[in-house]
């Protein structure tokens, strides 16, 4: 079994930004406002995106399975072959989930919530 990497929070009603505080680097160390950073919200829509999908994927995958492995649906010598094949399917599903959405996490994880409002959008590895 397999465990989701933690998702990227969504911007939750009544959050409020870091407290402002005087920025050494900024224009004459005004203190800043912030805003919540549109990277990262693109990362909480992406999440929200994939993993319907992925477990759309999943379900259908995982129903296929258990009806091949069922002597009801295919007793022959063959099935067994294909039940095999399901499970290399079902296998690399699960790898292919954890590979997106630690993709997704890893990168939220990298991009800061709340950026100044004066400033462009910072974004990890850019």
């Amino acid at each position: 079994m397999y465990s989701d990497p933690p998702a990227p929070q969504p911007l939750q009603p009544g959050e409020t930004p870091p407290a402002s505080s005087t920025d050494p680097f900024g224009a004459g160390g005004q203190a800043s406002s912030w805003r919540f950073n549109p990277e990262y919200q693109k990362l909480v829509d992406l999440w929200q995106q994939v993993r319907p999908m992925l477990d759309g994927l999943t379900g259908s995958l995982d129903k296929a399975y258990q009806m091949a492995r069922s002597r009801d649906v295919w007793d022959a010598p063959v099935a067994e072959r294909y039940v095999q094949d399901m499970t290399e399917w079902r296998n690399r599903l699960v790898m292919y989930r954890q590979a997106v959405l630690t993709a997704i996490s890893d990168q939220a994880a990298d991009t800061p919530r709340w950026i100044p409002a004066s400033s462009a959008a910072p974004h990890a590895y850019s």
